[in-house]
């Protein structure tokens, strides 16, 4: 198994494209290896010593986003952090892998993740004062098996042009006054069903079913791409609304390979729905022990860095989310979208309600799309 170095990322190869002469391939294959097994000096305080260790971690939060506070931790411990990314499968893995899983750490997003990698038998419980001092008891396992490090919530991005009001609830997405105006990705991810088992949590399954029914008949068009998609369907006139998460403005607002993209931003402005009630819908990324960490003790100290004051800095600043623990400021570009209050329902009770909302996208056929 091939781990990705903490500061200098993976080896890229040279494009296919490029014919190297035989030295030059040999070269490369020598320093690709050399890069993986050998740490940079940087990376290791002078009063580490080489006995620190090294942590595993599992990913599949992009490379990117978390590099900064890996590294973070390596300086300030000494501790060399292996990487490994994938977009999915990473849960299977550690289940094929069991006691044979390199891997000390998890990280992930949405709670069907986290407790999904619970009830998959891959986690370990951890009993940790420092992070039930730093994590919210609403955002952790009550056995210790995960922890929330991150919030992001579901918004509705609204028109400038075309949408006068400056308040919304999810509720009001199924009035027919929005029909043939909103865009949304597909009903069975799973930023959309932790969203579904909420409504089912507040209403019942009966008026969840009455209102993903009446949601689906005021799309624009069939639910399809991801939530930046969507945004860009408000842009292009196809729809008034867009149902997403926030820190997707972010990612608009500073992208800079494509500037077109900070268009889509400028013409939304965020909603929080149901700010004047219950709150938004919030969802979280977060973190589990591997059940056979070969590097607990390590591992165990990664995980209450995470926690600490400056990681959840660093977290809210490089991936524009809200730090789950109290206390910690906001980015100044995640504060310009306004404060908003967070709806107060137990992750765990999303999690139940799970089955129960695939379920219902499927009785309502919500990703045929309007009409069907």
């Amino acid at each position: 198994m091939t781990f990705l170095h903490p500061v200098r990322g993976p080896a890229r190869a040279p494009s296919s494209a490029v014919a190297l002469p035989r030295a030059s391939r040999l070269a490369w294959v020598l320093l690709t290896a050399l890069a993986l097994v050998m740490p940079p000096l940087a990376a290791t305080p002078a009063h580490a010593g080489a006995s620190a260790g090294e942590v595993n971690v599992y990913s599949y939060r992009q490379p990117k986003l978390i590099r900064p506070l890996l590294d973070a931790f390596t300086r300030k411990t000494g501790i060399r952090v292996n990487l490994i990314f994938a977009k999915k499968g990473l849960i299977e893995r550690m289940a094929a892998e069991g006691r044979n899983s390199p891997a000390d750490v998890l990280l992930t997003v949405d709670i069907g993740r986290l407790t999904g990698a619970k009830a998959r038998g891959i986690t370990a419980p951890v009993d940790s004062a420092a992070l039930k001092a730093n994590i919210p008891a609403a955002f952790r396992d009550p056995a210790g098996h995960w922890f929330a490090l991150t919030r992001r919530a579901r918004v509705v991005f609204a028109s400038k042009a075309r949408v006068a009001q400056r308040d919304i609830t999810y509720e009001e997405l199924a009035d027919p006054k929005w029909k043939g105006k909103i865009c949304i990705r597909s009903g069975h991810h799973v930023y959309n069903i932790a969203l579904f088992a909420s409504m089912i949590a507040h209403h019942g399954p009966e008026k969840a079913e009455a209102w993903l029914r009446g949601l689906k008949a005021n799309l624009a068009r069939k639910p399809s791409g991801n939530d930046r998609a969507q945004i860009k369907g408000v842009y292009e006139g196809v729809c008034d609304l867009a149902i997403g998460n926030t820190y997707y403005m972010a990612k608009m607002q500073l992208n800079d390979r494509k500037p077109v993209q900070k268009k889509w931003a400028a013409a939304v402005h965020i909603l929080f729905p149901n700010a004047r009630g219950r709150g938004t819908h919030v969802n979280v990324s977060g973190m589990v022990l591997a059940r056979h960490a070969p590097n607990q003790e390590n591992a165990i100290r990664l995980m209450e860095y995470l926690a600490t004051d400056e990681a959840q800095r660093i977290y809210a600043s490089v991936n524009h989310e809200y730090p789950v623990k109290p206390g910690v400021p906001w980015s100044d570009l995640v504060a310009s979208w306004g404060r908003f209050k967070a709806d107060p329902l137990a992750l765990e009770t999303l999690a139940g309600l799970r089955k129960a909302a695939s379920e219902l996208v499927d009785k309502v056929r919500f990703d045929e799309g309007p009409g069907s």
